[in-house]
């Protein structure tokens, strides 16, 4: 990964996105696809489409992915000045004990801590972990009067934690779901492009997904594409926690390549080129069994205008909904080539439709 991208990375990891609150890094990524976009259009909630002209009778297709990350939001302030959180999506109860955190409010951030009883103060053998609601932010104040002056309820709070590297290609941050998959959809977009592939592509960073998709069923619901690919994390399960003899959770390797799902939502002739694409461009690709349903945005735009044909493409993603998840960036890459090198491939063709 060159520097620019890298950097373009950085930004939509260090922007905080939680649901509902995705306008800053939105921006980024509106500003990013400008650069090669033919058009770039936003919505009402927030939704951004980048439009990559292909010709009048080129196929279309959208490339995918989620702006929005998982956080907290302040619920409640006591008498006492501490600020009682709920949740932003699926967080983790068991990850945000003891955490750094951030309070984004109209007049800027305000820091805090996730309050820990010290272990010399508890009963260990009888320890438990409090949902998130009945957990408490330390901002520092020392009565509910002066807590109000500093938040509101309903401002976001996110974790505070930054973009490091580790070992090789990889590198840890929270909110890699789904910045990972917007990074994807622009930067796939941008290398068709490069490519003059005959396709007319549709770049698509969509918000609210860890809400029930809501964004993604927001623009699926006019986008006229022929096939949307919805690039999300998946699982790896190649650390020690998840290391079994039966494989119950899939083979998913952490810098192995990007993750084509097949059942489900995952239409069987877009999941047949795409792997097409990968040999003929000699790219790595994994499989995963979807047998209910994915999980993502591709969930959403399948049922769409009586049906998109969809696909989920899986980025792997070590310790999921944690603020210290974990990627390889050459799986980012390699996601990034197989999306352009499947809109080359589907210059000409008609549609993704079964033949029944």
């Amino acid at each position: 990964m060159d520097q620019t991208r890298r950097d373009f990375l950085d930004r939509l990891l260090t922007t905080p996105s939680p649901s509902g609150f995705e306008t800053d890094v939105q921006r980024h990524w509106v500003e990013y696809v400008s650069e090669f976009a033919d058009e770039v259009r936003t919505d009402e909630y927030g939704n951004a489409v980048a439009r990559v002209d292909g010709g009048d009778d080129a196929p279309a297709l959208a490339f995918t992915g989620h702006a929005d990350e998982i956080g907290l939001m302040v619920n409640s302030v006591d008498e006492n000045g501490f600020v009682h959180p709920s949740r932003v999506g699926g967080s983790d109860r068991t990850v945000t004990k003891g955490q750094h955190v951030d309070v984004h409010t109209d007049e800027g951030v305000v820091p805090g801590v996730v309050g820990q009883t010290a272990i010399h103060l508890r009963d260990t053998a009888e320890d438990e972990i409090e949902d998130v609601t009945e957990q408490h932010v330390d901002v520092g104040a020392d009565s509910e009067a002066e807590a109000r002056d500093l938040v509101d309820v309903g401002d976001p709070i996110t974790f505070e934690t930054p973009v490091r590297e580790l070992a090789g290609t990889r590198m840890a941050a929270r909110g890699m779901d789904n910045r990972v998959g917007i990074w994807v959809a622009a930067e796939a977009a941008r290398r068709a492009a490069e490519r003059d592939a005959d396709a007319t592509v549709y770049a698509v960073s969509t918000v609210q997904e860890e809400l029930g998709k809501q964004g993604a069923k927001m623009v699926g619901f006019d986008l006229p594409v022929d096939a949307a690919l919805a690039v999300d994390v998946t699982h790896a399960v190649d650390s020690p926690d998840l290391n079994d003899e039966t494989n119950q959770h899939g083979e998913v390797d952490l810098g192995a390549g990007p993750v084509v799902a097949r059942g489900s939502s995952n239409h069987p002739e877009v999941v047949r080129a795409v792997r097409e694409a990968a040999e003929e461009a000699d790219l790595p690709v994994q499989l995963q069994a979807s047998g209910r349903s994915t999980g993502t945005d591709a969930d959403a735009f399948y049922t769409a205008q009586g049906g998109i044909p969809s696909l989920n493409v899986g980025i792997p993603n070590r310790y999921m909904h944690t603020p210290a998840e974990v990627v390889d960036v050459e799986d980012l890459d390699a996601a990034a080539d197989l999306l352009a090198a499947f809109a080359a491939r589907s210059a000409g063709r008609d549609d993704f439709a079964v033949d029944v």
